[in-house]
């Protein structure tokens, strides 16, 4: 029997598909999304209350959202700059947690005996808040900008420490075995067996240290710093003007946006890496 080709049913396209993943992706997250805000423009539609609504808050804060890389000098800024000023002490501050990590995470990896000389260090320091560091940071470098710098170096190195050394740890003995069945060198054990089994507990611990590196500065720049969008979000609070609250709201919400796009990035940097080996 011939079927009709007109019967049959049409292949989908590739754009078709691709718009059925998105949209099943994209749906749950509007939904979720509206009704959370729909949710907190309720909560604050009483007279009494301090807090504005999402309507509120965009309609005060529309100019800033509008042009976001305004310069009217000194520290008044339009919030993407304010952005850029604290993305570039955390690339500072992160870029050197995570070569002095790595470094110091492979060190207590192999030798059990800075290990065990070590690991009470770093499991007391690792403990200590953010802000505890501030104060001797700035007795230290008697400036700002070096010491939330340092602030953020101190904050984000543990993790990557101690996911470092947790990777070197988990090598499989068949590998050591095997590198010394091969005799290889002290180089050629780094490149062929140590990097890629621990690939993946590094970019552990980079993930977990760049989240709190963005934490770090944020509060930092709230206490003590010239531009950045902590210090945006306190020179907001200080203003104490009708729209102080909606701009607070807003610097809130573009941290939390910036952070899940740093966590993000990292977290594909590493899955590329992981996957080219």
């Amino acid at each position: 029997m011939t079927i009709n080709p007109s019967l049959r049913p049409a292949r989908s396209s590739k754009s078709s598909e691709a718009l059925k993943k998105y949209g099943s992706l994209l749906i749950p997250v509007l939904i979720c999304v509206g009704v959370a805000l729909v949710i907190w423009q309720v909560l604050c539609m009483g007279p009494e209350s301090k807090m504005p609504g999402p309507i509120k808050v965009i309609e005060q804060t529309w100019k800033l959202i509008l042009d976001p890389f305004y310069d009217n000098g000194g520290t008044d800024k339009g919030l993407g700059l304010q952005i850029l000023i604290s993305l570039q002490r955390v690339a500072l501050g992160y870029s050197i947690a995570a070569v002095v990590g790595v470094a110091l995470g492979v060190l207590l990896g192999v030798s059990q005996f800075m290990q065990r000389g070590l690991d009470p260090i770093v499991q007391v320091l690792r403990t200590v808040p953010p802000l505890a560091w501030l104060p001797i940071s700035l007795g230290i470098f008697q400036d700002n900008n070096p010491a939330a710098i340092f602030v953020i170096f101190v904050t984000a190195i543990w993790p990557i420490v101690i996911n470092t050394a947790v990777g070197v740890q988990q090598i499989p003995q068949d590998y050591n075995n095997v590198a010394k069945v091969l005799k290889l060198s002290g180089k050629e054990y780094f490149f062929s067996i140590l990097v890629p089994s621990t690939v993946p507990y590094v970019f552990g611990g980079l993930r977990i240290g760049i989240g709190l590196a963005w934490l770090a500065i944020v509060a930092a720049e709230m206490l003590k710093a010239e531009g950045g969008i902590g210090f945006k979000i306190w020179d907001a609070y200080n203003a104490g003007n009708e729209d102080s609250m909606s701009q607070i709201i807003i610097c809130v919400l573009l941290v939390g946006l910036v952070g899940l796009a740093l966590d993000r990035f990292v977290g594909w940097l590493g899955s590329r890496i992981t996957s080219d080996h």
